[in-house]
Order: C-alpha cells, then sequence, then structure tokens
C-alpha cells in the first residue's frame, strides 16, 4: 500500500473514532437527559392536572352560580301572571275607595272596604309585587311608564314631565309588571 492510501485508511479510522466518541457523548447526554425528563415530565404532568382541576372548579362554581340565579329569578317571576290578573282588582278597590263618600251609613261599609284592600295589598307585597312611586311631577322615562296622551302643559316646567297617573304601576323584584300609564305635557 502506498502512504497515499495509508493516510486516507488513517483519516477514515479517525473520522470514525470521531463519530463514535460523538456517538457516545450524545447518548451520555441522552442518558442524562433520560433521567432528568421523567422529573420535568411528572412536574409538568402535575402542573397541567393543578391547571386542569382549578378551571373544572371555576367552571362549576359559574354553574352553580348561574343555576341559583336562574332558580332564584323563577322563584320570583313564577306569580308573575297571577300576579297581573289581580292588578285590575287592586285597581278596582281604589277606584271604589275614592268614589265611595263617608257617610254615616256607610261609614262601616268603607272601612270593611279599606281593610280588605290592606289586606290584600299585604299580601301581594308578601309575594314581591312593588307598587311604584307616585309619578305625577316626575320626568317621563320610557323604562317605568307608558304614555298614553299628551296635553299642552299647564305651565312651562310640567312640559316634558307626568300631569296625571291614569294607572300604577308594578314591580315584582326590579322587573316591571305593569307600566304606569301617564298623560305627559307637552310645550304650548
Amino acid at each position: 500500500m502506498s502512504d497515499k492510501e495509508l493516510h486516507n485508511e488513517d483519516e477514515v479510522r479517525d473520522q470514525d473514532a470521531q463519530q463514535e466518541s460523538a456517538t457516545e457523548s450524545a447518548e451520555s447526554t441522552e442518558n442524562k437527559e433520560v433521567e432528568v425528563d421523567p422529573v420535568a415530565k411528572l412536574e409538568d404532568e402535575v402542573k397541567d392536572l393543578k391547571d386542569q382541576n382549578l378551571r373544572l372548579y371555576a367552571e362549576f362554581e359559574n354553574f352553580r352560580r348561574r343555576t341559583a340565579k336562574e332558580r332564584l329569578e323563577l322563584m320570583e317571576s313564577a306569580n308573575k301572571d297571577t300576579l297581573a290578573v289581580l292588578l285590575p282588582v287592586l285597581d278596582d278597590f281604589d277606584r271604589a275607595l275614592k268614589n265611595t263618600e263617608e257617610t254615616p251609613e256607610n261609614a262601616a261599609v268603607l272601612e270593611g272596604m279599606n281593610l280588605i284592600s290592606q289586606k290584600l295589598k299585604e299580601t301581594l307585597k308578601g309575594k314581591g309585587l312593588k307598587e311604584m312611586e307616585s309619578t305625577v311631577g316626575q320626568a317621563f322615562d320610557v323604562e317605568t311608564m307608558e304614555a298614553i296622551t299628551q296635553i299642552p302643559a299647564p305651565t312651562p316646567e310640567l312640559a316634558g314631565k307626568v300631569i296625571d297617573e291614569v294607572e300604577k304601576g308594578y314591580l315584582i323584584g326590579e322587573k316591571v309588571i305593569r307600566y304606569a300609564k301617564v298623560v305627559v305635557g307637552k310645550e304650548a
């Protein structure tokens, strides 16, 4: 063999030796990584499971609050239809009391009507029905009032304000069950 061929064989052997040592060092590095990998992997899994648990707990809490709120709203509005049907009866009682003259002959009747009216109002109040405050003199509010007509305002200050309340408004909780029917003053 010639010197060139021997030199080439030596170079090939050196290259093979370098590759083997690189492979061995890579394997030893991999072995170290493998040793560290299970711990890091378990830590990542624990972190992921904790995060998943926290998200699941938050989702459950949101669900619990939402269903409790829906249940409360359902209970508050369950009587809505029944109470709405009784509102004209309350209006009739109020009109009857306003139009009944107070004379000695019908004093007992008037007192009985007052007692029945108060008892009915208290019973309905106990079921969540609230009477809106008088709207006379207040600015017209579309959230709580229904304008049935407009008339020229008697004074400039009453323009855009309620002149008369034809029917009272009622609430169940914070929801309007019946809007107050009002007469609104307009500028002349």
